[in-house]
């Protein structure tokens, strides 16, 4: 497989670093410049041949690249003598490129993924065009994406846009692309084009085949001095080989009503959701250990008919928005909108069934124990219910509860947490400790 990299970019954000004798992608990270960074982690995935668009100081990517040769790959280059935008290179390395899908990465991220994941995705799905899309620590200055229920992307949500009046999923666009090569063909003319603007928008408005992969694995925009810094960190720290998923994982399964937000009965109402003070702090330190924290809920309020599962997952969005705000993020949210038992008023029949996702049933860990390649035996479930607990024992975790929301006092069960926590940071803090 191939892989095109954009490197022509000037980067005035970091004219700190490169003092304008080095071309943005050229900056270093740890040492090393992020094009070897890029290319080290592309060679590891088995890609053999790499396009690399340059301007801007192009030569000082040719004059330290070469043919690739050193690194055991074959490169070549495309010289940009004016500016094409992030897409408009495309239509002349077309040319340069094999019949199947290539990788398409921008000049300023560092990654560590296992890109054979990202492949099956965009096979399965029949994808002319797929994203990588993550959680990170700042979405609220970042590009996101917005897609349905098959992860099909059907909008784009800018950063320059005003979100003060609607809550957001936590989806960010990592600048890192697998494409079709009829995917150039869409680029007429050699002119300046922008890669969402003008091409994946359209394609997402048409409903054409444009599919979101979304991976909790290491992505970084690495434009800025700040980030690069704190990715030097992240680096000594070993995170981003730890989260690629070719390794196993470790995650934190936590409940949401009670655990992470005030219990007030059945919440079907976005004014009704409100973060415990203490929720972003428990996360953050699942982040930065290198824990996924995943969320595990029941959500019966669907089956029940008082809300939609879009009320439900605009609750989530809102906790997603709160969450990013300090910095903080959940690598994934499921819910079962399920109740197998009849008889409300309002209730939903279509939903009222008996299912597998419902805890203390576990369908919904096992789908991310697949997704995610999750080792359960080094894995916790926290919650504030003995189905919680319930739940975690039949997972094969080890369990947390928490005396906050139920506190345990359901009695729906009689297993025993591994430990008892006054709530979900003091529950967290003794994870770390374990």
């Amino acid at each position: 497989m191939q892989a095109v990299i954009m490197a022509g970019g000037k980067g005035t954000r970091l004219i700190s670093l490169t003092r304008d004798e080095i071309p943005k992608p050229m900056a270093p990270v740890a040492d090393k410049p992020i094009l070897e960074w890029q290319i080290d982690q592309l060679k590891s995935n088995g890609i053999s041949e790499i396009v690399i668009a340059v301007g801007h100081l192009g030569e000082k990517i040719i004059e330290y690249f070469g043919d690739g040769s050193r690194y055991g790959l074959n490169i070549r280059y495309f010289r940009e003598t004016e500016p094409l935008g992030s897409a408009g290179c495309l239509h002349y390395v077309r040319d340069m490129l094999d019949n199947g899908p290539f990788f398409l990465v921008f000049g300023d991220v560092l990654f560590d993924i296992d890109l054979d994941r990202m492949t099956k995705f965009h096979y399965d799905k029949k994808s002319e065009a797929t994203l990588f899309v993550h959680p990170n620590s700042h979405p609220y200055d970042s590009d996101l994406v917005v897609t349905d229920t098959e992860d099909r992307v059907i909008a784009f949500d800018s950063k320059n846009n005003d979100r003060s009046g609607y809550w957001y999923d936590n989806c960010v666009n990592a600048g890192l692309y697998l494409l079709d090569k009829t995917f150039c063909e869409r680029i007429e003319a050699p002119v300046k084009t922008d890669l969402e603007k003008d091409l994946l928008l359209p394609m997402a408005e048409r409903g054409e085949r444009i599919y979101a992969y979304r991976s909790p694995e290491y992505v970084k925009d690495v434009g800025t001095p700040d980030r690069i810094a704190a990715a030097e960190k992240e680096l000594m720290s070993g995170i981003p080989k730890a989260r690629n998923l070719k390794n196993k994982q470790r995650a934190v399964f936590l409940d949401r009503d009670g655990t992470i937000n005030v219990s007030k009965g059945l919440v079907y109402k976005e004014e009704d959701f409100e973060l415990y003070p203490f929720a972003a702090e428990a996360v953050g330190k699942l982040n930065r250990a290198g824990y996924l924290a995943i969320v595990i809920t029941n959500q019966p309020v669907v089956a029940r008919g008082l809300c939609g599962v879009e009320d439900v997952e605009n609750i989530h969005n809102k906790m997603k928005t709160l969450l990013g705000r300090e910095g903080v993020f959940f690598d994934d949210v499921r819910f079962c909108p399920h109740h197998p038992d009849k008889g409300y008023p309002e209730e939903n029949p279509d939903y009222k069934i008996i299912c597998r996702c419902r805890k203390p049933d576990i369908g919904l860990i096992e789908e991310c124990v697949i997704k995610y390649n999750i080792d359960l035996a080094r894995s916790w479930f926290v919650g504030d219910t003995t189905v919680d607990i319930r739940t975690g024992k039949n997972a094969g975790t080890k369990t947390a509860l928490v005396l906050t929301g139920e506190a345990g006092r359901d009695g729906k069960y009689d297993d025993e947490p591994d430990f008892v926590s006054e709530n979900l940071l003091d529950a967290v803090r003794k994870i770390l400790e374990e």
